[in-house]
C-alpha cells in the first residue's frame, strides 16, 4: 500500500523501501526511496482512530505554517500515509553530543531555545481553531487520565521494584496529585510526548514528529516533558534558562489562562507574565515534573522490565536521578505519603547499578577503555596496558559493504556504508549483545577500580563492519559511564 501512495505522487515505483526502527510505538516507519534524491517516510499504523487524529493535527498545526511534517498521501482506509523526510537527526542526536565536562555548546543551547520557544507557539496558535473531538484516545487532560498513569506506575514499576507501601495511604495522595493537576492552568494544546527524541533538525530547525497523542490540556505538563526528559539530563542551569525563554515566548503569545490561584509563569520572580497567576506557577511546576517522571518511569518499567527492552531500562536510572533531585528540593506538601514511598523507592540500589549513568560531577574515572578495529589479515591488535587484553569480537558474519564498488573508498564512519550496515540490520543485532557483555566488564572494572579495558573489533579489511563497530561503542560507553575512552582504527 505504500508502494502505491509513493507511485500516486511520483509516478514510479520506490527503487528502496527501507524500514526504520521505533522505539515503544507499535507503528510501523518506512523511508521510500527514488533517484533522484526522492524520499518520503512511511507510515502503517494500526489504530484508524490514532491515525485520523495525527492526520487532522498535521494538516492543521501546517495550515498555520508550524514546524511539522508535511502529510503528501493517504490512503482511503486510512491505515496508511506518507510523510515528509525531515532526515535522521533527532534534537535528542545533537544534544548527547557533549564536550568531557558534558557540557552544552552555544549552538546546542541556540537550538534548544528555538525548540522551546516553537513549543509554545505549538501549544497557543496550535490551539487556535482545534477541534479537540478528534484526538485520540482521550480529548482532554483530565483526573481520569492522570489516575490511570498513576497507577499504570503503581503497578509496572513501585510493585516490580518490591517498594512496600500502604494500598488505600498512597491512593489519598494519587487524588491529591490530580487535584493539583487539574485544578487551574494556563491551557492549550498539550502535546504529551514531548522530547528531545520527537523533535527532528532539518536544515538548522526543529521539527515536531509524533504528536498523534496531543490534547486539550495544561502547558506545563509538555515543558516538564521536554526539560526532564531522563535520558537528555539536562544541567539545572540549562533547565533554568530555557524555562525563562519558554516563558517570556508564552507571555508575548498572550496565552489563555484559567484563573486560579496555584500557578506560577516563570522560574524565577522576575521572569515570566507578571501577574497573579504568574507569581504562582513556579509553585505547580514540581508537581507536573513528578506526575511525568512517574508516568516514563510505569513506561520503563512495563517496556523494561516486562518487555525487556534495553532502551528503556537503560533510562531508569537517568528517570531516578531526576526524581531524587525532585524529592530533595521540593517538600510536595499536598502529597506526603506519596512523597514517602518514593524516598524510600529512590535508595534501593539496584535502580543505579543496573545501568550505571554519568554523574554530575564526578571524579573522572581511573578506567582507561581502548577500543580499536582492525583487520584479521594483519593480525590482532597489540594490548598497549600490559594486562593481557580483553574482548575480541569478530564482525565477519555481518553483510559486508566492501563488496560492492560503491562502498569500496569508503569506511564505517561514512554515511551510505552506515546506512547499508543498519538497513540490513545484523549489526544493530550484533552490537546490542556487544553491549550487554562490555557494560557488565565496565560496570566491574569500576567497582574493583580497575584501570584498563581492551575491546576489539575485527573484520576482512578493518575499514567498514569494524569501523562501524568500534565507533558505535565507543559512544556508547562515553554517553553511559564515567569512562576515558580511547578509538584507534589500526587498518587506517
Amino acid at each position: 500500500m505504500l508502494a502505491n501512495l509513493f507511485k500516486s505522487i511520483i509516478g514510479k515505483e520506490p527503487e528502496a523501501i527501507i524500514p526504520i526502527s521505533g522505539s515503544g510505538s507499535n507503528r510501523r516507519y518506512y523511508r521510500l526511496q527514488c533517484s533522484p534524491n526522492i524520499s518520503y517516510i512511511g507510515v502503517e499504523g494500526t489504530s484508524v482512530e490514532e491515525n485520523k487524529a495525527f492526520l487532522y493535527m498535521a494538516d492543521h498545526f501546517m495550515k498555520l505554517g508550524l514546524p511539522v511534517p508535511k502529510v503528501v498521501a493517504k490512503s482511503k482506509d486510512g491505515r496508511y500515509y506518507l510523510q515528509q523526510d525531515l532526515g535522521d537527526t533527532s534534537l535528542f542526536d545533537i544534544i548527547k553530543q557533549r564536550n568531557a565536562q558534558g557540557d552544552l555548546s552555544e549552538y546546542q543551547l541556540c537550538l534548544l531555545e528555538k525548540t522551546v520557544r516553537q513549543l509554545a507557539h505549538i501549544q497557543t496558535e496550535g490551539n487556535r481553531g482545534f477541534d479537540y473531538s478528534v484526538c485520540y484516545p482521550q480529548p482532554e487532560f483530565d483526573r481520569r487520565t492522570v489516575m490511570w498513569d498513576l497507577n499504570y506506575f503503581k503497578y509496572c514499576f513501585l510493585k516490580a521494584t518490591q517498594t512496600d507501601f500502604l494500598e488505600n495511604q498512597l491512593e489519598d495522595d494519587f487524588e491529591h496529585l490530580a487535584d493539583c493537576l487539574t485544578k487551574d492552568t494556563f491551557v492549550g494544546f498539550m502535546y504529551r510526548d514531548c522530547q528531545a527524541r520527537n523533535i527532528m533538525v532539518f536544515n538548522g530547525e526543529p521539527y515536531f514528529i509524533d504528536f498523534q497523542g496531543g490534547r486539550k490540556g495544561p502547558v506545563l505538563y509538555d515543558i516538564a516533558s521536554f526539560l526532564w526528559q531522563a535520558k537528555a539530563n539536562y544541567p539545572q542551569e540549562v533547565r533554568e534558562r530555557l524555562l525563562s525563554v519558554y516563558f517570556d515566548e508564552l507571555q508575548s503569545l498572550n496565552l489563555h489562562y484559567k484563573a486560579g490561584p496555584h500557578y506560577d509563569a516563570g522560574p524565577n520572580s522576575d521572569a515570566g507574565p507578571q501577574s497573579d497567576a504568574g507569581q504562582n506557577l513556579k509553585q505547580s511546576l514540581p508537581y507536573f515534573v513528578l506526575f511525568r517522571t512517574l508516568q516514563v518511569l510505569g513506561a520503563y518499567g512495563f517496556r523494561g522490565y516486562f518487555e525487556r527492552k534495553s532502551h528503556f531500562l537503560e533510562s531508569i536510572p537517568f528517570a531516578i536521578s531526576n526524581l531524587r533531585k525532585l524529592l530533595q528540593n521540593n517538600d510536595f506538601a499536598e502529597i506526603p505519603y506519596l512523597k514517602k514511598v518514593l524516598e524510600a523507592m529512590v535508595k534501593q540500589p539496584f535502580l543505579d547499578n543496573s545501568y550505571l549513568q554519568k554523574a554530575e560531577p564526578t571524579v573522572p574515572s581511573r578506567l582507561c577503555v581502548r577500543v580499536f578495529s582492525f583487520s584479521f589479515k594483519k593480525g590482532l591488535p597489540q594490548d598497549e596496558s600490559g594486562n593481557g587484553g580483553g574482548f575480541v569480537f569478530d564482525c565477519r558474519a555481518i553483510h559486508n559493504p566492501g563488496k560492492y564498488a560503491e562502498y569500496k573508498s569508503l569506511t564505517g564512519k561514512d554515511e551510505p556504508v552506515i546506512r547499508f550496515l543498519e538497513n540490513n540490520g545484523e549489526i544493530l543485532t550484533f552490537l546490542q549483545s556487544v553491549y550487554a557483555l562490555v557494560d557488565k566488564s565496565v560496570a566491574r572494572y569500576l567497582e574493583r577500580g580497575f584501570t584498563d579495558l581492551m575491546v576489539s573489533f575485527g573484520c576482512t579489511g578493518g575499514q567498514h563492519r569494524s569501523v562501524y563497530a568500534a565507533e558505535h561503542l565507543a559512544g556508547h560507553l562515553k554517553d553511559k559511564f564515567n569512562v576515558n575512552v580511547v578509538l584507534k582504527h589500526l587498518a587506517q
